[in-house]
């Protein structure tokens, strides 16, 4: 007998959805039937990425949002509830990086991963978690009113690289704030997991693993080989679904192995 979730009626809100592992996670809660809210700053992308959805009869919608303006992350938010209804998955994946020596950081590197790796996605998260709570505690006794938050951290917190370390000092503060937000909103039926990706090879940097640089990395990788977007389908949809009840603060690497 074959093992299936089924999200239909759940409604995912993805942050950062206009490419790589954002484009990812909609479309694989999409196929598993929840209504996904794509929201991202690249509005354009976001409609291609919602008319290849709905070309596969899922259910999509697209919002610019903008995860370092802390009023246009209200006005998505409340955008998405009211158009679309009430936010039962968030995928908390918006990131960016830069590379420098320590020595070399500036004070505008250091707040452009910030201000979007760790601000943002606390608002994020604190907006759409406020919304849950509300729901939570007025509902009726027996009624379906827990909410799931996927935090996308990085193998990167967990251990430090070189050349990328404000990068990695970002992810570990996620991996705090997923902790801090399950202890506290566990008891209304939220749970906030983390997932920590490796590398994953996707179209931003799809050509540097066939540079000389790149193909030393996969080498001190230790199965020597770059995870593919799809790698991640199965967590994704287990976290967002009624079947991760038991799971609540995990922090789980998905990197093959990288930061062991």
């Amino acid at each position: 007998m074959a093992y299936t979730i089924d999200l239909s009626g759940r409604i995912a809100f993805i942050t950062g959805a206009s490419s790589g592992l954002g484009a990812q996670f909609a479309k694989t809660l999409a196929r598993a039937g929840a209504a996904v809210v794509l929201a991202s700053r690249r509005v354009d992308r976001l409609k291609e990425l919602r008319a290849e959805i709905e070309g596969e009869g899922g259910d999509a919608h697209a919002f610019e949002m903008d995860v370092t303006d802390h009023d246009s992350i209200k006005a998505a938010v409340a955008r998405a509830e009211t158009e679309v209804g009430s936010i039962d998955i968030l995928v908390n994946n918006s990131g960016v990086s830069t590379t420098q020596r320590i020595q070399d950081v500036e004070e505008e590197n250091y707040d452009y991963v910030f201000d979007t790796n760790v601000k943002g996605a606390f608002f994020v998260a604190q907006e759409v978690g406020k919304r849950m709570l509300a729901r939570a505690k007025g509902a009726a006794p027996g009624t379906y009113t827990g909410g799931r938050i996927i935090n996308i951290a990085s193998m990167a917190g967990l251990k430090v690289l070189p050349q990328i370390g404000v990068y990695c000092m970002s992810k570990a503060a996620v991996i705090q704030m997923t902790k801090a937000m399950a202890l506290e909103w566990g008891r209304f039926g939220i749970n906030v997991n983390a997932i920590c990706p490796g590398y994953i090879d996707t179209e931003i940097n799809h050509h540097h693993w066939e540079t000389d640089a790149g193909q030393k990395l996969v080498n001190m990788m230790p199965r020597k080989r770059v995870g593919q977007p799809e790698d991640l389908d199965a967590l994704i949809v287990l976290l967002a679904s009624a079947q991760s009840h038991f799971i609540n603060g995990a922090v789980i690497a998905a990197d093959d192995g990288f930061a062991l």
